[in-house]
């Protein structure tokens, strides 16, 4: 794989905040593999591993929330990304309002939507939850520039919360 690696290596994907609510449970983790799947109709897949909290939720869940973060909100991205579900609370203290479907919105976010799933994908350790964009907001940029997206550059010292293996 070191051939794949000399590609991989260049990439610095978005990162977002993935958050589900489900049986009465709540769950939320950084992810670096999403994108835009569909131009017509509009659609966008983020992919959960099948090892973390939040994908076991999701598995429950209608509906999905996603985030942009800026640089500036490493905490937030610390929270979500380093820690898990299963021993934390990552929404203590973080500031929500509910959304579509009953989706977590992280309030501080600058950019979030909710998407209604509408099918899974599997793709090795990741399963892929394709969405329908039913609800989307977000803060208008403070100032004359907008403030640059945590990328996965700035996330490279985030231990994660759970193992990848």
């Amino acid at each position: 794989m070191a051939g794949m690696d000399a590609f991989i290596d260049r990439l610095n994907p978005d990162m977002y905040v993935v958050t589900a609510s489900a049986g009465g449970e709540r769950a939320g983790c950084l992810v670096g593999f999403a994108s835009q799947c569909s131009m017509r109709p509009v659609r966008f897949v983020v992919w959960l591993s099948e090892l973390n909290h939040t994908f076991r939720v999701a598995r429950g869940a209608e509906v999905l929330a996603v985030h942009l973060l800026t640089r500036d909100q490493y905490g937030l991205a610390e929270l979500f990304g380093g820690r898990t579900g299963d021993e934390t609370d990552k929404f203590r203290g973080v500031r929500l309002r509910e959304a579509y479907g009953g989706a977590l919105v992280l309030a501080d976010a600058p950019a979030w939507f909710v998407g209604r799933i509408v099918t899974r994908a599997g793709g090795g350790d990741h399963i892929g939850f394709v969405l329908d964009p039913v609800e989307w907001g977000g803060h208008e940029p403070s100032g004359r520039t907008e403030e640059p997206l945590l990328r996965l550059s700035d996330a490279l010292t985030i231990d994660p919360g759970h193992p990848v293996d």
